[in-house]
């Protein structure tokens, strides 16, 4: 009797939630990287490039090949992820807008901006 109380115990230290320690800490990394992501569509993170640009060829090696490859790259980045992030804000006012419009569309999915990507991709393939 008391091994099985102390394997609840066991257990209940091992979840949060119903969720283990890992999955947990999963869930937080991808929340993480979605909010990085959207902050580096932001023109802020355009300012922060300048400065760290202008930093690096001040104080750094100066303008050489490795220095601009590595500047351009970044600089390449920070373009394709703020097209990406209006593209993607666009399909989602399109969207919004033809559910409004759509007198027997489901509200299930208003919510589902909120997931991660493997949570929409699992919604998909049930349906």
């Amino acid at each position: 009797m008391a091994s099985s109380s102390a394997t609840r115990r066991v257990r209940s230290s091992e979840t949060r939630g119903g969720r283990t320690p890992g999955i947990v800490i999963v869930a937080k990394a991808r929340k993480w990287l979605t909010e990085l992501g959207v902050l580096t569509s932001r023109p802020a993170a355009f300012g922060i490039f300048f400065v760290y640009a202008v930093a690096w060829l001040a104080i750094g090696n100066g303008f050489e090949w490795h220095s601009f490859a590595t500047l351009a790259t970044w600089g390449m980045t920070l373009v394709i992820q703020r097209a990406e992030h209006r593209d993607t804000q666009a399909i989602h006012a399109k969207l919004d807008e033809l559910l409004h419009a759509t007198t027997g569309a489901s509200n299930e999915v208003a919510g589902i901006d909120d997931k991660d990507a493997e949570e929409v991709e699992d919604h998909r393939s049930d349906r």
